[in-house]
């Protein structure tokens, strides 16, 4: 069984047990965070949400905050004596997935309805 889920503008594919590295997250670690899931899939069937699956969430444990690796922006002009040396670390929140499963609450709604 895996999920689609969204966070930070980006997509990321998890199922349970998997780490995963996103955008950095306000949270301390050993904090749970749940995501909408975007699409769900048990190995046969496919679900597909407009936009997101009802009453499905993807939860996570943050195992830890930290940067990725340096990269480097050079920028120069020919023959115009112009350099520009930059670089940049991009923070990340690392995640372990705990779980796929229906939010109690949303399926409550859903019934309700």
């Amino acid at each position: 069984m895996y999920a689609i889920f969204e966070t930070g503008g980006k997509q990321y594919k998890a199922s349970k047990g998997d780490t995963v590295f996103i955008e950095k997250l306000d949270l301390e670690p050993g904090k749970t965070v749940s995501f909408d899931a975007l699409a769900v899939s048990d190995g046969s069937k496919v679900q597909i949400g407009t936009p997101i699956v009802k009453g499905v969430k993807v939860r996570a444990k943050v195992v830890e905050h930290g940067k990725e690796k340096k990269i480097v922006i050079f920028k120069y002009k020919p023959k115009r004596n112009y350099r520009k040396k930059q670089g940049h670390r991009q923070p990340y929140t690392k995640i372990t997935i705990t779980g796929i499963s229906a939010a109690k609450e949303e399926a409550a709604e859903a019934a309700a309805e």
